[in-house]
């Protein structure tokens, strides 16, 4: 199989979706495989590493695309991408669809097949394409955001682990997951006193245990996210529904009952964000204001620690990946039930039930797709 690792142009966005170890694991197999001229530099591969795994390296992006079939990436394409895709490709990337209507119905009318990393299961019912990058968010999360309460950055001016004599700062995370125990971890670390909101009491028990109560566990009621909103100095949305859009948890009329320069993370914005003001911001400008009010809501942000997060996706995507060159797309997915989620877009079609209900589209079986 002839397998595309295109740069990828999202802004501030320097991971690579493929390592030059990945690259040997394919090449080592008989596939081709085609390299963006420094796709890879800004996690700390050069060209020549991936050419001394087998790879060729592609000057020219057009080529790339049009020799393809298989397409590997990070970041959802972008427009100029979308307009390269044909029906002869499939693309292995995240696609966070349920939040992107335009992106959505580009890809529909492109006719490729479009198989998500993040929806993507396991046998104990975790994300673990996701869970990689949910990782490095959740952590970066704390640390984002302790930047942003820096006054000279809009924020309070409040030191989150405070001083001998001070108080520390308040940290809420909306979420138990991966995203939101790594947030809660690093907080933590900080001297922060941190409280997690769930809905999940086993989630919330294991969280007890692990920590031995260091972390504060409240059930997730209208009134636990008021008294969020009153007494904290940072939030850190971290609410998944996995394939769909997040829930908008705390509304632009509540900003007037928060500390003036709290401080909110929306790490899930790929997905609609779960704050009603949430907007998406990227590395270059990563915060925004409103009612005075810091909103950090960077897209990418594992994007950010480019090295430490393109070894952590590879590690994961890729036997999934050596699946599909080996196999191809459809014997993949048809012999192994976690993978068939993944499958988001075929031939013009939605095949992922949440990405369907959010834009009221038709939607056809996976299971039917793969058998065809």
């Amino acid at each position: 199989m002839h397998i595309a690792v295109p740069k990828e142009i999202k802004n501030h966005e320097y991971r690579v979706a493929l390592t030059p170890t990945g690259a040997r694991e394919l090449t080592g197999r008989g596939h081709t495989v085609s390299v963006q001229a420094g796709a890879g530099e800004g996690a700390g591969f050069n060209d020549s590493a991936y050419e001394a795994a087998g790879a060729r390296i592609e000057g020219d992006v057009k080529t790339l695309w049009q020799d393809a079939q298989l397409v590997l990436k990070v970041k959802e394409p972008q427009a100029e991408e979308v307009a390269r895709l044909t029906s002869g490709h499939v693309l292995f990337t995240y696609l966070h669809l349920a939040a992107e209507e335009t992106l959505t119905r580009g890809l529909m009318q492109s006719g490729a097949t479009c198989i998500a990393y993040e929806t993507i299961t396991d046998a104990q019912g975790g994300l673990p394409l996701l869970a990689p990058m949910s990782t490095v968010a959740g952590r970066m999360a704390i640390q984002a955001g302790a930047h942003s309460l820096e006054k000279a950055q809009g924020g309070s001016g409040v030191l989150l682990p405070g001083v001998p004599g001070v108080a520390p700062g308040k940290v809420t995370v909306i979420g138990g997951g991966v995203v939101g125990e790594n947030a809660a971890r690093m907080a933590l670390g900080l001297g922060a006193d941190v409280t997690v909101l769930d809905k999940s009491l086993a989630r919330l028990d294991v969280l007890d245990d692990r920590y031995q109560g260091r972390i504060k566990t409240v059930y997730s009621t209208a009134d636990a996210l008021d008294h969020a909103v009153r007494e904290s100095d940072m939030i850190v949305g971290a609410v998944l529904i996995p394939g769909a859009a997040a829930p908008k948890l705390i509304t632009r009329a509540m900003l007037a009952d928060m500390k003036p320069g709290s401080v909110l993370v929306d790490v899930a914005i790929d997905q609609g964000g779960c704050f009603e003001t949430s907007k998406p911001t990227t590395h270059a400008e990563p915060t925004y204001m409103v009612d005075g009010i810091v909103h950090y809501c960077v897209a990418n942000m594992p994007g950010g620690v480019a090295r430490t997060s393109t070894l952590g996706l590879t590690n994961a995507t890729l036997p999934f990946v050596l699946a599909l060159a080996d196999k191809g797309w459809r014997e993949a997915l048809s012999n192994d039930s976690h993978f068939l989620p993944g499958l988001n877009v075929h031939a013009g079609k939605i095949t992922y039930p949440a990405v369907a209900d959010a834009f009221g589209l038709e939607r056809v079986d996976s299971a039917d797709v793969v058998g065809d």
